[in-house]
């Protein structure tokens, strides 16, 4: 039963949705996506929830009726005089220190990446995402998950490719991974995880194994106080225990007896990365009523490094993250406008294919790629995926 209403519902979500249009219309205007405003103000915009309790949420679930198709563009100018599909990428030199920190530790916090034009911009393209609710959120939104939770944003909202595309992103992480290259494998656009994750490691990072990707989060705001500040297990990354297709993880089972003790805090602030090694164990804790009152949006994902080979995940979770109808098989170069490459600079035959709506998902290939997971062995991970959320789907 639970396979079943999963399946239901991803193909409610991953319909194909694409159209060489740019959509307007959505919800009244937020007064974050008019300017950088506070969170008090931002609060008073549409962003305000039903709740009817002293304590309010700062974003609404959207109506069925807010939910948008095809391609959108906010309009956005980039920072720093950059001219979209024409300047070079930025750089950000980070130290042997953080690298090696990355390679020890399995996760390293840089501060700072990007300055306040950056960190503006993003929460303007994220403002009106928001406002402007894409179909292929429908799932994770309406499931309670996050207050707004968007996979490959990039691929609908012209300003997130803008940003992989022109920003010191691509640099900092190619430095993290020792490598010449690096593609967008996945992404996500995370606005207030309500409860929070339980403990975790990421399965959902596109067709590439764990040691050919790197995992990256881009904040745009303060930790808050009591909750929300990411947690990992130091070392986990290089553990033995732990299937790698499993999301779930037990940290009291036998085996991670050397990492459960060892645990690393990270208070990001705006414009600061998060980069940790997908095997890496962790978790959020959210509020323990589920209501966020400031925001916590997040720009994360997965890149891959060069030579990383397609991988062809149907009859495993990590499908969910590869549902684009690219026609590559098991083995291929992963090369691709749907893993487009960003560093050392993006390729405009790529970019224009995603501008023409070519990168999108088909409900053919959705059919096809999930419809491998309905078997037992499938199941229990699908399974170890609830478990993450605390969910009580059976």
């Amino acid at each position: 039963m639970m396979i079943r209403l999963a399946f239901v519902a991803l193909l409610a979500a991953e319909i194909e949705a694409f159209a060489p249009v740019t959509v307007g219309g959505g919800r009244p205007n937020s007064a974050v996506f008019q300017s950088t405003v506070t969170e008090t103000e931002a609060a008073k915009s549409t962003a305000v929830a039903r709740d009817t309790s002293s304590k309010q949420k700062v974003v609404e679930e959207p109506d069925l009726w807010e939910y948008n198709f095809g391609l959108q563009d906010p309009a956005l100018a980039l920072p720093h005089g950059l001219i979209p599909r024409v300047s070079d990428p930025e750089t950000f030199a980070i130290t042997e220190e953080q690298i090696r920190t990355l390679e020890e530790d399995g996760v390293v916090h840089i501060e700072g990446v990007f300055d306040e034009d950056w960190v503006d911009y993003l929460k303007k393209a994220t403002a009106y995402q928001v406002d402007n609710p894409h179909f292929w959120a429908f799932a994770g939104t309406a499931s309670k998950l996050y207050d707004y939770i968007q996979r490959n944003v990039w691929q609908t909202n012209k300003a997130f490719a803008n940003f992989y595309y022109h920003s010191a992103m691509g640099d900092v992480l190619r430095q993290c991974g020792r490598t010449e290259e690096i593609r967008v494998s996945t992404d996500l656009l995370m606005v207030n995880p309500n409860k929070g994750f339980k403990w975790h490691q990421d399965n959902q990072n596109g067709p590439i194994t764990p040691e050919e990707g790197i995992r990256f989060w881009i904040t745009m705001d303060e930790t808050p106080k009591d909750y929300g500040a990411p947690v990992y297990l130091k070392r986990s990354h290089v553990n033995t225990a732990v299937d790698p297709q499993a999301v779930f993880v037990d940290i009291d089972a036998p085996g991670l007896e050397d990492f459960r003790d060892e645990r690393l805090e990270f208070r990001t602030k705006p414009g600061d990365m998060l980069i940790w090694h997908p095997k890496t164990i962790h978790k959020i804790d959210g509020p323990s009523d589920g209501i966020w009152t400031s925001y916590r949006r997040v720009l994360g994902g997965t890149v891959a490094k060069a030579g990383t080979i397609y991988h062809d995940k149907r009859g495993t979770g990590g499908v969910l993250s590869d549902l684009g109808r690219h026609g590559m098989e098991d083995g291929d170069k992963l090369e691709s406008s749907f893993f487009p490459i960003v560093y050392p600079k993006f390729d405009k035959t790529e970019a224009a294919e995603r501008d023409s709506g070519k990168v999108g998902r088909s409900f053919v290939d959705i059919v096809t790629k999930i419809g491998g997971m309905a078997t037992a062995a499938s199941g229990e991970r699908f399974r170890s995926f609830f478990q993450v959320l605390g969910s009580k789907a059976s």
